[in-house]
């Protein structure tokens, strides 16, 4: 791999196991020197290794002189000795090479005790999942801009905001006591979530699906499953149901970017392997006698992985939906409830029920109604299509309502 490629694969791959070493042993409070060490040690391979070459063992490269630049600057930094060395286990002049432990172990460690320090529940949701992406994913201040559609400075703003509110509250980098482990998780469970669903369903960009944004969900939820304390049903849960929906990837969106919807989908692009995991999750998720809305979510997620569209799909998935709504409610869950309710008492049924919701506001359901409408009433349906397409954020969607309304009209 040449240097212009390898260094930005280290930086998403690396960037995050460092920072969250450096965070763990420097403490919360200095989460953005954490970065900034970070920061440099690859500003310095991009010009030590454009002169002299690529290193033999260049993430090894990488972690011994981010170990340096830390040690340097508790050496001589008097005002940083003297503010953070009481609260590290050894003062400075004990900092030793062991004290930075760059190891598997820790770093898998130190990854998982960060999550729960971010996702702590005096942050906001976006806050949350903002430094989610830069400490825990290795994304850049740019990438992150791009998935909230917005700028850098507003980026840069809402971490300082967030990392000064962790200080604050005094957030630990450490995992709960057994005791308050349920309680804590469901926090880092619910940004998770939201992390997968704007790559899922991206609100923020013109493309529907941001599958990088799924795959660093998957992979921090893939953290908490590989640790007995974190291990739950409700992490199992969710995981089933981000590789319920990840395995329909290939099939959700077009050439052009376009959403191609469930009913219209070639099913023979869906990912069997990913669909035995998401069973495999699934049946680990039963053990015990919790049901989340996770589980739900992810039962619903797995009949639609049945190939078969017969009764007893819909009229599962619609039972699924009434129990998801007594657990947690959600105008949204109440929405694509309305879906399989069509599936097993026709359309008129569910426009019924739909706009009993009265969710003028959202694209969603005025392009569900859009669809209900189309074989009942043409006028109507172009009506919730064209408000759909005012309401829509992405020009991949208002492309597939443009082409429906064109081809209510002839």
């Amino acid at each position: 791999m040449q240097e212009k490629e390898l260094i930005p694969h280290l930086y998403r791959t690396e960037f995050r196991k460092i920072a969250a070493v450096l965070c763990r042993s420097l403490g919360i409070e200095h989460i953005s020197i954490a970065e900034d060490i970070v920061g440099d040690t690859f500003l310095l391979a991009a010009e030590t290794w454009g002169l002299k070459g690529i290193p033999q063992n260049p993430a090894a490269w990488l972690y011994t002189v981010a170990k340096n630049k830390a040690k340097d600057l508790l050496k001589r930094n008097a005002v940083f000795s003297q503010k953070v060395s009481p609260e590290l286990k050894n003062s400075a002049s004990e900092f030793h090479e062991t004290d930075i432990d760059l190891s598997v172990q820790n770093i898998r460690d130190s990854q998982l005790q960060m999550m729960f320090a971010i996702c702590h529940p005096s942050l906001p949701a976006e806050a949350q999942i903002g430094l989610s992406l830069r400490i825990l994913c290795g994304f850049s201040i740019d990438e992150i801009a791009d998935a909230f559609l917005t700028n850098k400075e507003t980026i840069n703003k809402r971490l300082y905001r967030a990392k000064e509110r962790l200080k604050q509250v005094k957030a630990k980098i450490e995992l709960p006591p057994d005791a308050e482990i349920d309680k804590r998780i469901e926090n880092v469970l619910t940004t998770v979530y939201l992390l997968f669903n704007e790559g899922y369903y991206s609100s923020s960009t013109n493309t529907v699906l941001r599958k990088d944004l799924c795959l660093e969900a998957m992979r921090l939820n893939h953290m908490l499953t590989e640790n007995k304390i974190t291990d739950k049903p409700a992490v199992n849960a969710l995981l089933a149901l981000m590789c319920f929906h990840s395995s329909r990837f290939e099939a959700r969106v077009d050439s052009n970017g376009e959403l191609i919807l469930y009913e219209d989908q070639d099913i023979s692009l869906w990912n069997k392997g990913l669909i035995k995991q998401g069973e495999h999750f699934l049946n680990r998720a039963a053990q015990g006698d919790v049901l989340s809305r996770y589980h739900l979510e992810a039962a619903i997620a797995y009949w639609h992985t049945a190939e078969r569209d017969s009764p007893q799909k819909w009229e599962k998935v619609l039972s699924l939906y009434n129990r998801l709504l007594i657990v947690e409610y959600s105008p949204i869950a109440a929405l694509n409830r309305t879906y399989a309710l069509a599936k097993v008492y026709g359309n008129e049924a569910a426009i019924a029920e739909a706009e009993k919701l009265g969710l003028d506001q959202s694209h969603l359901y005025h392009s569900l109604l859009g669809e209900l409408y189309t074989e009942i009433d043409k006028r109507k349906a172009i009506e919730h299509f064209t408000a759909a397409s005012k309401l829509t954020k992405t020009s991949a969607d208002k492309n597939v309502i443009r082409k429906k309304i064109e081809k209510l009209k002839h």
